[in-house]
Formats: structure tokens, sequence, C-alpha cells
């Protein structure tokens, strides 16, 4: 069994996945596959990739194999559950979605697959359903973690976890040290790892404060690799062994000069510096954030001050500038924003 898992990116669409990566990742025949989706086009973007993948599963000549394509914490649109509804069937896979946004009422009343319950978080919509299909948690390992998930996304303030929920709710959408369009398996690991460390915390004393204390120290031991650092200097090792294992998809170019394109990542400073020092054969960092704004950051190889100026009226120090630019069009694909950057630069350089 394949389940293609699509959820939200807030804690309850990751409080669902944490839910079934526990319940699956060890089901020796069962495979799970996880996907991240805001509201609005990105949900059909990530609905099609799970449709080619589950395409790709056939063309490899694995056509046993039951799929199930897992919906959790959003909700679809009439259109957009007719295509998937059609391609579903084409790649016979089932459908199961698990949701609590009244926005969807119209769309659940007309398709079998469409769950719906405005009264309960995604998460322990999800819960209850691992639980009578799959027989998950019969211990209650995980029941106090949903409810305090629960607590939260719903606001039952009167609840003795919502504190504690609050808490969980910031530490989730504070984790933007991976960006989640460029490395999103790495970004949801993280997430998924605070996730397990607020279950961890649930019964000691002042759970919410503990918490609250510990979250740097949580942060640091996922970033943590052969010594300690500081959480900075972690976070911009990590991510530039994900930027060197990834590099040959990332590279861009600047008048015969090889780049690294770099998407929302932010810490530039350190982060291209520490790129640049380990990888040589590239002579400039490039980060580009969604509204256009670009830093720049070389080691001596190339003179970035007037790269800014030629491609984005900015400025700056031969080894670190920036700019931006005023066309650009933002994309939740990365390939299209690589796309975009490149032939922008190939336009300003011709």
């Amino acid at each position: 069994m394949n389940i293609y898992h699509l959820s939200h990116i807030d804690l309850d669409g990751y409080g669902c996945q944490y839910l079934t990566q526990k319940c699956f990742s060890n089901e020796k025949k069962s495979k799970i596959e996880s996907y991240n989706a805001n509201y609005g086009p990105e949900v059909k973007a990530r609905l099609e990739e799970i449709i080619n993948s589950i395409k790709r599963e056939k063309f490899l000549g694995k056509r046993d194999i039951e799929h199930i394509i897992l919906i959790t914490d959003l909700n679809l649109t009439t259109k957009e559950a007719r295509w998937l509804e059609s391609e579903a069937m084409e790649v016979d896979a089932k459908i199961q979605l698990l949701d609590h946004h009244s926005s969807g009422e119209k769309t659940a009343q007309q398709y079998i697959w469409y769950n719906l319950d405005i009264t309960k978080s995604a998460t322990l919509i999800t819960y209850n359903w691992l639980q009578k299909h799959y027989a998950f948690d019969k211990e209650n390992r995980y029941a106090q973690i949903v409810k305090a998930i629960n607590a939260i996304d719903i606001w039952v303030s009167n609840d003795e976890l919502f504190e504690f929920g609050k808490v969980g709710l910031g530490m989730i959408s504070g984790a933007r040290e991976i960006n989640r369009t460029l490395f999103p398996a790495q970004d949801r690991a993280l997430k998924l790892s605070l996730i397990d460390a607020m279950k961890n915390h649930i019964g000691k004393d002042n759970a919410h404060i503990e918490l609250d204390n510990n979250l740097h120290q949580i942060k640091k031991a996922f970033f943590k690799q052969a010594e300690d650092n500081t959480k900075d200097n972690l976070v911009a090792l990590y991510v530039t062994q994900l930027l060197t294992n990834d590099k040959k998809r990332l590279i861009i170019e600047y008048r015969g000069a090889k780049g690294i394109l770099g998407y929302n990542l932010g810490n530039t400073s350190i982060l291209g510096n520490t790129f640049l020092l380990e990888n040589p054969d590239f002579d400039f960092y490039m980060d580009i954030n969604y509204r256009g704004n670009f830093s720049l950051r070389s080691n001596n190889k190339i003179d970035v001050s007037k790269m800014a100026s030629e491609i984005g009226n900015g400025g700056g120090h031969p080894n670190a500038s920036g700019g931006k630019i005023k066309e650009y069009r933002d994309s939740f694909i990365y390939s299209e924003v690589k796309a975009f950057v490149q032939e922008y630069i190939d336009e300003k350089t011709k």
C-alpha cells in the first residue's frame, strides 16, 4: 500500500502527518510519501505531483499496489474535487479527505470520500480515522498531543492543554530555518521533530513554559552534527550541506560565472560565505525572496556589486551586495523561480 499524504503547513496540518508517519513508517507493506501545501493554487500543484508519482509507480511495473491519496487540513473546491476524482480513477487510486473547514461544506456534500467535521481539528479527525481503519495507537500514546493540537486549532481556551498548544502553534510557524519550497522533505522533518519534542514535554510541570524555555536547544539538537556551535552556524552548516548535495539543480550563471540560487533562505552573510568556502568551484551565491529582493555574496571571484547594479539597480561591496528584481514573478515551485531568474539575468546581460 502506497499512501500519498498532502497536508496544510500549520501545526494542525503537520500534526496530521506526524500521526500518519507514526502509523505507517514502520509498516513493511506500506510506504508513505508526504506533501504540503498552503491554500490556493499550490494545492492543485501538489495533487498533480501525487498523480504523477502514482503514474511513475505504474510505469515501473508496480501495478498490484494499492494507492491511497490522503488529504488533511485542506479543503477542495468542487472543481478541484472533480478533477482529482477523475485523475484518481484513471490511475486506480483511492481518495480520502479529512478536514474541518466549513468552506468545504458544498464539496463535501458531493463526494463520499470527503470527510468534513467542523467540530474537531484535522489532527483529531485523522487520529480517529487511523484508529478506526488501521488500529493505530491502541496504547493511547499520542492522545495527549492530539488533544493539545485540537485545543489550540479550534480554540478550546478552557482546555488544560490550550496554553501548551499555543506554544506549539508558534513553534511551527516560527520554524523557518529550512526553506519549504527548496527543501520540502527536510523542512517537514524539522517540523515533525518539533512536534515529537512537544509530545515528550506533555505531563511535565508547567509544560508550556518548559517547552518554550527549551525550544532553542530542541532546534539545535536537530541541526547539530559532529560538534556543537551557535544555532546560526549549525543551521548554516546544515543548509550548506543540503545546497552542496543538490548544487547541480541550483546552478545559475552570470556572464560566464557560476553561481548557486537559493530561495528565501535568509541569513545570507553566514550561509553564503559558508557555501562558497565549502564549494570553491562556485563564483557567487545568490538568495532571492518572494518579493524579488536578492542578496549576493562572493569570495573574491567576481565583483557582485557590479552584478547587483546590472540586474537589480542595487549595489554594495565587491563581495557582498543586493538589489531587487522589480519584475519578479514568484512561484511555490523552485524550478519556475530559477528559470525566471536565469532568463531575467540573460535578458539584462545580452
